[in-house]
């Protein structure tokens, strides 16, 4: 049923549809998880991961429509990267549509949700990525007091989230080329992580969501969108796999296409990292 909200052909057309059908999954799979698992005392500890688990089984039969539909148009002829880019780019903003989506919809559950259950896991996530080796940083979000980092400088910062980022990269091309549609798994992650940052920032103040998004958005977009990047080099590396026989001269340019992609996305990546650490700070603190 859930599927039929909008299909990939229309999200191409009006990719900003997918912004609604983000914030319907999200909403509705943290409610899901709040009303079905919240009195069970196992299930409960791993609540952010099974918001998370709920939002892929609502998404997962567009994703694989859209990356159906994609496919398709890569068979067509031999394209060069920034071609391959051009025509991808109606699919890679609906992609980023749907994440801004989860994002919202995430981060609104969280700063009203009288518990922080639902978001565990991402709260772990946060402070292991801005406050490592800090313990008391769970327990002092629990208490909505501040946060301080513990970073010797900016330039240790920055290699952290640049390191996490481009795990992060190279789990989106694996997944995208074994699973396909999988790759939604470390959208809809990525998605509640940032709005638990969000809702830490925001210290479950509703009136300061606008201003924790934007903050989080100027680098969050670019950050996000070189995820989808590796995600159509993967998926373009699987269609190569599938369609045509390996070892062949048009198979190898095939691969060099998808190569600079990765490499397109790496640098996306080094990017967003430095607005995070050295521009963001001068803005919001």
């Amino acid at each position: 049923m859930f599927e039929m909200l909008i299909n990939p052909v229309k999200a191409e057309r009006k990719p900003w549809e997918m912004f609604f059908v983000g914030v319907f999954y999200s909403s509705i799979s943290i409610l899901l998880v709040e009303w079905i698992f919240k009195n069970d005392a196992i299930l409960v500890q791993s609540a952010g991961v099974l918001v998370v688990a709920f939002t892929v089984m609502f998404s997962i039969p567009f994703m694989f429509y859209m990356f159906k539909l994609e496919e398709g148009k890569s068979a067509q002829e031999d394209k060069g990267v920034f071609q391959l880019l051009k025509d991808h780019r109606l699919a890679v903003w609906a992609f980023l549509w749907l994440f801004a989506g989860f994002v919202i919809g995430f981060s609104f559950w969280y700063i009203i949700l009288p518990t922080t259950d639902a978001a565990s896991q991402q709260i772990e996530t946060f402070c292991a990525i801005n406050n490592p080796g800090n313990k008391e940083c769970v327990n002092n979000i629990l208490a909505k007091d501040s946060v301080t980092t513990v970073f010797a400088t900016n330039k240790e910062r920055m290699f952290l989230i640049f390191a996490n980022n481009i795990y992060v990269l190279i789990f989106t091309l694996v997944f995208s080329l074994l699973f396909g549609a999988g790759v939604v798994f470390i959208l809809a992650w990525n998605a509640s992580v940032i709005a638990a940052a969000i809702a830490i920032f925001t210290r479950s103040d509703l009136n300061l969501l606008p201003v924790a998004i934007l903050r989080y958005f100027v680098h969050g977009i670019p950050e996000i969108g070189s995820y989808f990047v590796a995600a159509l080099a993967g998926g373009i590396i699987s269609f190569a796999v599938i369609k045509r026989d390996i070892g062949t001269e048009r198979f190898w340019r095939v691969l060099q296409d998808a190569l600079n992609l990765i490499i397109l996305a790496a640098i996306f990546l080094f990017l967003s990292a430095l607005v995070e650490v050295f521009v963001t700070p001068l803005f919001f603190k």
